[in-house]
């Protein structure tokens, strides 16, 4: 099992990097940068190549609507040149608040999306000359562009592509044809009867060449006796995510906390959410929920939740140190992987 985290740019992103840095020394493996409608991830995963030596750099997630698959293969390239082969490209639809309000674009076929643009993307990684006709268009008909592959010879030809999904097609997709999988509020002991089908059945269909599916999931870290109470950290963002990640019926997130069994409480916090009483929504959290998906308490405590996602099938453990020393408390962990 390998330990990640994802890069905290809230404030300067050049010292979260420099922060990073100092994560890669104690034993990090990947660290990943988000993208919603912020700062973009590929200028700051290429100052990341630049700050460390070691450790995989990843994109969590690029959307597969505001760039074209040809782009997200040029940036899968450029960055695993700057970075020495290091590079990781996570993928995902994101959700129509984003893709429609953010990008403008209607937020269509996100399955045949994602999937076209992993099959683009590996295409164009092994130099072929592209001449596809699918969502996307290479070269557009009628006009006068004609075949092409990229310029540039990349580093490595099998970039690994990974994706962020939730739902059964998206999720049996994901095991069918990705690198990797990234799931959001991953609960270890309630996933297999969430996703074991799909994931079963993507198996199924796998080339044996991708070899097995890397899973990426994990959560707030924090040890000793007094770490219990760091679980509360978690509220404001099962809130947010449940309560106010779409509209009631389009909501994914909601959709997983029912899965999960919170069906009652995953109503009432959005209702309350969507509301703005956003400090009920977080109080009507589950306790349990913010346990399961945290690793936060004293020493035994922590090493049975990292036998828990293990024993799930999580092969990169992502956590976000809480502390004065991140640094601390990540070799601490590598240590018992």
């Amino acid at each position: 099992m390998e330990l990640s985290t994802f890069l905290d740019y809230a404030g300067d992103p050049r010292a979260a990097a420099d922060r990073a840095a100092a994560l890669e020394s104690a034993g990090l493996d990947t660290v990943w940068v988000a993208e919603a409608y912020g700062f973009d991830s590929p200028t700051l995963m290429g100052y990341l190549a630049a700050r460390t030596e070691r450790m995989k750099i990843g994109s969590a997630i690029l959307n597969v609507y505001s760039r074209t698959p040809a782009l997200i293969a040029q940036t899968a390239a450029g960055l695993d040149a700057v970075s020495g082969g290091r590079a990781i490209i996570g993928l995902g639809a994101s959700g129509p608040q984003v893709v429609e309000g953010w990008h403008g674009k209607a937020y269509d076929k996100p399955l045949g999306r994602t999937r076209e643009t992993i099959e683009l993307t590996r295409r164009i990684l092994r130099r072929e000359v592209i001449d596809h006709h699918g969502i996307t268009d290479m070269p557009r008909p009628g006009g006068l562009g004609k075949p092409l592959k990229i310029l540039t010879k990349p580093v490595r030809p099998d970039v690994p592509l990974y994706v962020a999904s939730l739902g059964p097609a998206n999720v049996r997709m994901t095991a069918e044809i990705a690198d990797g999988w990234l799931p959001t509020l991953f609960v270890p002991e309630k996933a297999h009867q969430v996703w074991g089908t799909p994931l079963a059945e993507g198996a199924a269909r796998r080339d044996p060449a991708l070899g097995p599916l890397q899973i990426v999931a994990g959560g707030l870290l924090a040890i000793g006796e007094d770490a219990v109470a760091v679980r509360d950290q978690v509220r404001p963002r099962i809130a947010l995510y449940v309560g106010g990640m779409g509209a009631p019926g389009k909501n994914f997130y909601n959709d997983l906390a029912v899965a999960y069994g919170y069906e009652k409480e995953a109503r009432l916090i959005q209702e309350l959410y969507l509301a703005g009483r956003k400090k009920e929504a977080e109080a009507a959290v589950p306790d349990e929920f913010c346990e399961l998906i945290s690793l936060c308490g004293p020493e035994g405590y922590v090493r049975d939740r990292i036998a828990a996602y293990r024993e799930a099938g999580v092969t990169v453990l992502d956590i976000t140190p809480v502390g004065p020393d991140p640094a601390r408390l990540i070799e601490t962990v590598k240590n018992w992987l």
